[in-house]
C-alpha cells in the first residue's frame, strides 16, 4: 500500500478535488440533461439514470472486489461517465444497452488501465463507439419518443441533420434541395430546438451554457474547444466555398452533429487530453480534421467519436515531446 508520495518540489496545496471537478462538470451538463428531458420524457430520464447508476456500480464492483483497492465511486467521475455515455446514446436505446456500454466504458476503458488518471481513451466515448460497431441498427435509430411536454410525437422520426445530407446526397440532391425538402432544419432549430441526434446534441444552446461555465469555473481552459470548432469552420469552409452544392457550410457543421458535445466535455477531459498548450493546439486541430474529414467522405456521416478516440492515442506523444514551461522558467517578452 503506498502511504507515502515522494514527488520534487514546489508543492502546490489548493482546494481542488476530483470529486468538486466533477460536481461542476455536472452541473454544466445540467442545460443538456434538462433540455434531453424536455423532448424525449421519461426516456431521457431512463437514460440518465441507467447511466449513472450502471457506470458507479460497475466501477464499485470492479474496485471492490477484483482490483480489492479503496472504493472512489463517491468523487463522481463514473456519474460523469454515465450521464455522458446516455447523452451520447439515442433517446430510444433499451436499457439493456446502456448497461453493456456502462461495462465497456468502465471496466474497459477505465479500470483496465488502473482507474482514474491512467486510461488512455475517454470512456464515454469508447463505451458509445462499442454501441455503435455492436449494435448500429439501435444506435442509428432516430425515433423520437414521447414527452410530457410535447405530446403526440412518438411517431415522428428524428433523423439527423448530418444524415438527412449524406442520404440526399447520395441520391444526386444538392445541399441547398436538402434543406428545402426540411423546412423544419434551421439554424434556429439547430441552436434552440431539437435538430435529431442523441439525446445530448438535442440544442446547442444548452451546450454552449455549460461551456461557458466551465471556463468561469476555470474548470476547462479553452484551447481546445475553441482549436476544434475553428479547425472545423475553416475546412468545411474551404470546401463549401468549393462546390457548396456538395458541402455543408461551417454554421451547418458547427451546430450539428456532436461538434459542440465532443469538443466541450469529452476532447477536453484531464486524463485524456495533452498538458500543455501547444499539445492542447495540435490535438484540437488533429480532431477537427479528422471530424471532417469522416463526415465528409466517411460511411458514417458524424466523425467526431472516432477522431477524439483517435487524437486520445496521440496525447502521451504530444505530453512527451511538448511540455509546460517548467515552474520559475523566465520567459521572453521581447
Amino acid at each position: 500500500m503506498r502511504k507515502l508520495i515522494v514527488s520534487p518540489a514546489p508543492h502546490v496545496h489548493g482546494d481542488e478535488s476530483t470529486r468538486k471537478i466533477m460536481k461542476d462538470v455536472l452541473i454544466a451538463l445540467a442545460p443538456s440533461m434538462l433540455v434531453a428531458v424536455y423532448f424525449y420524457g421519461l426516456s431521457a430520464i431512463k437514460l440518465l439514470l441507467v447511466g449513472v447508476i450502471a457506470c458507479m456500480g460497475v466501477e464499485f464492483l470492479i474496485q471492490k472486489y477484483l482490483m480489492r483497492t479503496k472504493v472512489t465511486v463517491t468523487d463522481l467521475s463514473a456519474a460523469v461517465t454515465g450521464v455522458l455515455l446516455a447523452l451520447n446514446l439515442p433517446p430510444t436505446a433499451p436499457w439493456w444497452v446502456i448497461v453493456i456500454g456502462a461495462v465497456v466504458a468502465i471496466g474497459v476503458a477505465k479500470m483496465t488501465f488502473g482507474g482514474l488518471g491512467h486510461n488512455i481513451f475517454n470512456p464515454a466515448l469508447v463505451g458509445r463507439v462499442f454501441l455503435l460497431i455492436s449494435f448500429p441498427v439501435i444506435m442509428t435509430d432516430w425515433t423520437v419518443p414521447a414527452s410530457w411536454f410535447r405530446p403526440g410525437v412518438d411517431a415522428v422520426t428524428g433523423a439527423t441533420p448530418l444524415a438527412l445530407v449524406k442520404e440526399g446526397l447520395a441520391q444526386g440532391m444538392t445541399v441547398d434541395q436538402i434543406l428545402s425538402a426540411n423546412p423544419d432544419l434551421t439554424y434556429g432549430q439547430m441552436l434552440f430546438a431539437r435538430a435529431g441526434g442523441s439525446a445530448g446534441e438535442a440544442s446547442a444552446l444548452a451546450i454552449i451554457l455549460g461551456f461557458i461555465y466551465l471556463l468561469v469555473r476555470r474548470v476547462i481552459r479553452p484551447h481546445i474547444p475553441v482549436t476544434i470548432i475553428l479547425t472545423v469552420a475553416v475546412m468545411t469552409g474551404i470546401f463549401w466555398l468549393i462546390d457548396p452544392s456538395q458541402y455543408t457550410d461551417p454554421l451547418f457543421n458547427i451546430l450539428t452533429g456532436g461538434v459542440l458535445l465532443g469538443s466541450v466535455f469529452m476532447a477536453t477531459d484531464y486524463v485524456t487530453s495533452p498538458m500543455a498548450v501547444k499539445g492542447m493546439v495540435i490535438y484540437g486541430i488533429g480532431i477537427g480534421v479528422l471530424t471532417v474529414l469522416i463526415r465528409y467522405f466517411g460511411s458514417y456521416p458524424e466523425g467526431v467519436s472516432f477522431a477524439i478516440l483517435i487524437m486520445n492515442s496521440i496525447v502521451p506523444l504530444l505530453n512527451k515531446y511538448i511540455k509546460p514551461a517548467r515552474f520559475g522558467k523566465e520567459v521572453s517578452h521581447a
